[in-house]
C-alpha cells in the first residue's frame, strides 16, 4: 500500500487517505461475525495444478489470506512504545509483527480464524534477519515470553504459533531495511541496498530455517519492485535491474539449495517511469509474463502475484502532488473497464489455461480504509471483492492488524486494518460492527469456489537463453558443462522439448497430453553433437545438418553457438516410443498445432512445434547461402 506524498510511488500501507468513518449497517457486521467455517484440513506440501494450488493429496486449497505486517518495518518510527502520538507506538522500528505489545498471540490467531482466514502472508526485511539486538520489553508487553528475543527469534515464534494452529504461512521479503514501504525509500528493488547475491543468500537462509515446518508453504520473493530516483526495473534485459532474471535465479537456488517444498511467488513490476503527465510511466504488473515467463527446476511450484488498490491505476502510482492528472485510477473505471484491465494486467495468467505462463494467481495485497467515505473508492472495493469471488482467485487483504485508540479516545493507528486493538487490547474493526466493509468481505469469504481434487494437468514451460544458460533439468546439470562456450537450455526433469524458435533461442517444454513423466528411471541423458543417429535412408531434412536422438529417446534440451544448434540433449524413455511422424518446417513462418497449446513461447520469431501427442526427436539447420544458420525443422514423432 502507499503513503500518498509528492513523488512517492505506491507501496504497502496507507494512512490518512480518508475522513472519519460512517457507521455501517448492523446487519452487515452481524453477517461478518457469523464467519464461514475454516477450510478442511490440508496436507503439506503444497504444489500447483494449472491455475490451482493443491495439497499433497491433490485437493484444492484456496489462499484466503491476510497480511500480518510489521516485521518488514513500519514508518521507521522511533517514538516510545507507550507514546500514543507515534504512528505505531514506535514498535515497528524493531521489525516485529504488529500487535504483540497489546494482544496475546493466541487471541490474534483466534481473531484471524473468526475472519475466515486459512493463510497468512508474513512480511519481513533483510535487516530484520541480521539484527542481533533484543527488542524492548514494551514491544512484546502482551507476550512476555518473547522478552529478550531478537526480531528474527520473535518472527520464529510467530511462524511456529501460526503453523501449529493450522495456518499456511507465506514468507514475504518486503523491504531491504526495516522501515515503512513502498515509495522512494531505498527499498525499491531487491538489490537497492545489497547485492543480488546477498538477497539470494538471505532467501536461502530463510527457506532452510523453516524447511522442517510443512505449513510454511511459500516464498514471496520481493514486494512491489519499482523505479528508484534514477532507474527503472525491467523484465528480461539481463542487467542488474532485471527482475525476471533475479526472481528466476533466486527461485532456482531456493529449490536446489534450501527447500524444494516451497511455492515460489513472483510478483510483477509495480511501477516504471516518472509519474508525471507527458512522460512514460505505468504499472506493468504481470503483463510481461505473457511473452517471458518463469520455468522452475522443480515444476508445479510457481505462483504469480499482483497488488491492486483503488487509488492507484494502470498508469497512476497513487502519488499526490505530481502529474498523472490525466491518468484514471482503478476506482475511476467502470465495472467493465476494471474487469478488462485486471485481466490484462494479471488475471490472464490463471484464466488462460494450457499456456507457458499459466499458473495460480494470488492477489497478495488489496484493501481500503474503514474510514473511507468516497463513493468511488467504496464502489471499487465492492467490485474488486466481487471479481475475486467470481474468478475464484486466491487473495490476501492488507493489513490484518492495526491500532484503534489509547483508551482515552485519541486516534492512533491504521484504519485500513481489519482488526484494531487499543492499548488495553480491546478490539474494534470488521468483527465488531460499524464497519462498512463487512458486506463485501462476507460475500468474498462465502462465495462458491472450486473444492476437492484437481486432476493432474499437463504443463507447458518456456526455455530462454537470452542472457545465460537455462538448464532446468537436474539430471542434465549432472553432466557438467556439456557444451563449453555454448548457450545451453534443457527442460525440467519429467518434461520433453516440443518446440523451438527459428531465431532468438527460445524453446517450449511439456508433459502433455497426459502429464506423464516419460523418463526411464536412472538412465542418464545423452548429448548428441553429430548425425550418428540419422539412419540410412531416413533423411528427414535433405541437405540440412541434423542432430537426432537415438531410437527410444526424446529431445529434452539444446545448445546454441550464435543461432546455430551445436548439440542436443536426448533423454531415454521408460516405454517404447513411436517412429512414425513428420518434418515440421518453420524457416518461413510459424508451424504450430491448431490452437497453439503452450502459447507464443518465442514472441516475434518464427517457431516450430510438434503436436501435443508427439515428441521431438531431432533438429535440423543449414548454413547454405540465403539461409540463416539457425533451427529450421523439427523431426516430430508420435508418442506411441
Amino acid at each position: 500500500m502507499a503513503v500518498c506524498l509528492v513523488l512517492i510511488l505506491t507501496g504497502s500501507g496507507v494512512t490518512g487517505a480518508a475522513a472519519a468513518a460512517p457507521v455501517a449497517p448492523k446487519a452487515a457486521a452481524a453477517a461478518t461475525r457469523a464467519a464461514p467455517a475454516p477450510d478442511p484440513a490440508w496436507t503439506a506440501p503444497l504444489s500447483t495444478r494449472g491455475r490451482y494450488i493443491v495439497d499433497a493429496d491433490g485437493k484444492r486449497i484456496r489462499w484466503k489470506a491476510g497480511n500480518w505486517d510489521g516485521a518488514q518495518g513500519s514508518w521507521n518510527g522511533s517514538g516510545d512504545i507507550d507514546d500514543p502520538a507515534s504512528h505505531h507506538g514506535g514498535q515497528n522500528s524493531h521489525g516485529i509483527p504488529v500487535g504483540l505489545d497489546r494482544v496475546g498471540i493466541p487471541t490474534l490467531l483466534r481473531d484471524f480464524r473468526a475472519l475466515g482466514l486459512n493463510s497468512i502472508r508474513l512480511p519481513f526485511s533483510n535487516e530484520m534477519i541480521h539484527s542481533t539486538a533484543p527488542v524492548p520489553d514494551a514491544a512484546v508487553a502482551a507476550n512476555p515470553r518473547l522478552r529478550g528475543r531478537t526480531p528474527l527469534q520473535i518472527f520464529d515464534a510467530v511462524v511456529e504459533a501460526l503453523t501449529a494452529d493450522g495456518f499456511a504461512v507465506i514468507l514475504n521479503n518486503h523491504t531491504n531495511t526495516t522501515r515503512w514501504c513502498c515509495g522512494l525509500d531505498g527499498n525499491e528493488r531487491w538489490n537497492s541496498r545489497q547485492t543480488t547475491r546477498q538477497w539470494e543468500d538471505d532467501w536461502v537462509l530463510m527457506a532452510r530455517r523453516y524447511r522442517d515446518d510443512g505449513r510454511v508453504v511459500g516464498a514471496d520473493l520481493y514486494n512491489e519492485v519499482r523505479r528508484d530516483v534514477w532507474d527503472d526495473p525491467n523484465w528480461g534485459l539481463g542487467d542488474s535491474h532485471d527482475w525476471q532474471a533475479a526472481a528466476q535465479e533466486a527461485a532456482d537456488r531456493i529449490q536446489t539449495e534450501a527447500n524444494p517444498r516451497l511455492l515460489l511467488i513472483i510478483e510483477g513490476i509495480n511501477w516504471t517511469g516518472l509519474p508525471v503527465d507527458g512522460l512514460p510511466h505505468g504499472r506493468p504488473t504481470l503483463t510481461p509474463v505473457r511473452t517471458l515467463s518463469h520455468t522452475l527446476v522443480r515444476s508445479g511450484k510457481l505462483v504469480y502475484s499482483a497488488h491492486f488498490y483503488g487509488y492507484t491505476g494502470p498508469h497512476h502510482s497513487g502519488a499526490t502532488g505530481v502529474g498523472e492528472t490525466s491518468d484514471p485510477r482503478y476506482q475511476d473505471l467502470t465495472a467493465d473497464q476494471l474487469h478488462a484491465t485486471l485481466r490484462d494486467q494479471a488475471f490472464f495468467v490463471s484464466a488462460e489455461t494450457g499456456q507457458h505462463f499459466t499458473a495460480p494467481l494470488w492477489i497478495s495485497e488489496f484493501g481500503i480504509g474503514a474510514d473511507e467515505r468516497g463513493q468511488a473508492a467504496r464502489t471499487w472495493f465492492a467490485r474488486m471483492t466481487d471479481y475475486l469471488a467470481t474468478t475464484d482467485t486466491d487473495f490476501a487483504y492488507w493489513p490484518l492488524v492495526g491500532w484503534s485508540t489509547d483508551g482515552q479516545g485519541r486516534p492512533m493507528g491504521d484504519g485500513w486494518a481489519l482488526l484494531r486493538y487499543d492499548n488495553g487490547g480491546s478490539r474494534s474493526g470488521i468483527l465488531d460492527g460499524d464497519d462498512w466493509r463487512a458486506t463485501a468481505w462476507h460475500r468474498l469469504m462465502t462465495a462458491p469456489q472450486r473444492t476437492g481434487t484437481v486432476p493432474p494437468t499437463p504443463v507447458w514451460h518456456q526455455l530462454t537463453v537470452d542472457h545465460r544458460d537455462f538448464v532446468q533439468s537436474l539430471s542434465t546439470r549432472a553432466l557438467g558443462d556439456w557444451d563449453a562456450g555454448a548457450r545451453k537450455a534443457a527442460c525440467p526433469d519429467g518434461e520433453r522439448m516440443i518446440g523451438i524458435g527459428h531465431t532468438g533461442g527460445r524453446g517450449l517444454c511439456t508433459d502433455a497430453p497426459t502429464a506423464r513423466d516419460l523418463r526411464a528411471p536412472g538412465s542418464p541423458p545423452e548429448v548428441v553433437r553429430d548425425e550418428r543417429y540419422v539412419p540410412a535412408g531416413g533423411d528427414w531434412a535433405p541437405g540440412y545438418r541434423k542432430l537426432q536422438c537415438p531410437e527410444g529417446s526424446f529431445l529434452s534440451g539444446y545448445s546454441l553457438r550464435g543461432e546455430r544448434v551445436s548439440a542436443v540433449v536426448c533423454m531415454p524413455a521408460r516405454t517404447s516410443l513411436g517412429t512414425a511422424g513428420q518434418t515440421v518446417w518453420f524457416d518461413r513462418g510459424d508451424h504450430r498445432p491448431p490452437g497453439d497449446p503452450g502459447g507464443d513461447f518465442a514472441y516475434g520469431h518464427y517457431k516450430g512445434q510438434c503436436p501435443s501427442d508427439a515428441y521431438a526427436a531431432g533438429i535440423a539447420h543449414t548454413s547454405r547461402p540465403g539461409h540463416r544458420d539457425s533451427p529450421e525443422a523439427l523431426l516430430c514423432r508420435e508418442l506411441s
